[in-house]
């Protein structure tokens, strides 16, 4: 995002409203490890992670971390007044950021996914959304790197909101799911799609707004930092 406040939404800081979007996805992880380490038979639709559970260890403890401290960073607060824990930060979310968008790329092409849960659109979706965080975690450490303050949190911003995808994939799936069962095939696909064009357009958004210029200014340091 633009160097900007982070805000409150009906009297919460933004990272608390990330926190609680997470939150699903990432309960749902831990109970895929827990399982995992159970050594109970998995269901057919899981059997993919018990034949490969490296890919899928890795991306829920990276995503983990990724999504829970990651929200922290968009706090104007930490960004100013505890810069070096920012840029600690920066580079530790920056690595499991990485992790999530390469495990994910490798899950997608290497596992046998059942159609119902994965068509060839969602498969597409899910490589192109898996490249393009790797490309804007690089791109935000080049800009960082280069001194561009407002372009590297454009870009964090943009990878972070491919990393919730999972959290808006629950919000939109969840109300047809009670009230008609599990939700399955090209609707399922849409879905999940449309979850991550909606935290795509949600970014773009806010950073269309305004730039609040005391946080820039005091950004600016931060030339040739990670």
């Amino acid at each position: 995002m633009k160097p900007r406040a982070a805000g409150r939404f009906a009297g919460l800081p933004l990272p608390a409203w990330l926190i609680m979007l997470s939150s699903v996805p990432l309960l749902g992880g831990v109970a895929r490890l827990l399982h995992l380490s159970s050594g109970d038979p998995p269901a057919a639709e899981a059997l993919r992670f018990a034949i490969a559970p490296l890919p899928v260890t890795l991306h829920i403890i990276a995503a983990t971390f990724y999504c829970l401290v990651g929200a922290f960073q968009f706090d104007s607060g930490l960004q100013c007044r505890w810069l070096a824990l920012h840029r600690l930060l920066g580079r530790l979310t920056v690595v499991c950021g990485l992790v999530v968008g390469l495990t994910g790329l490798w899950m997608t092409l290497a596992s046998e996914i059942p159609s119902g849960l994965q068509g060839e659109l969602l498969r597409v979706v899910r490589v192109a959304v898996a490249a393009s965080m790797v490309a804007f975690l690089v791109l935000g450490v080049m800009a960082i790197r280069a001194g561009q303050v407002r372009r590297h949190l454009a870009w964090m911003a943009r990878a972070y909101a491919l990393a919730q995808g999972a959290g808006t994939q629950a919000l939109l799936l969840l109300p047809p799911t009670l009230a008609f069962g599990e939700i399955t095939g090209l609707v399922r696909d849409l879905a999940m799609t449309a979850a991550w064009l909606l935290n795509l357009w949600v970014v773009e958004w806010v950073l269309a707004q305004p730039a609040q210029a005391p946080v820039a200014r005091r950004a600016v340091g931060t030339r040739g930092q990670a």
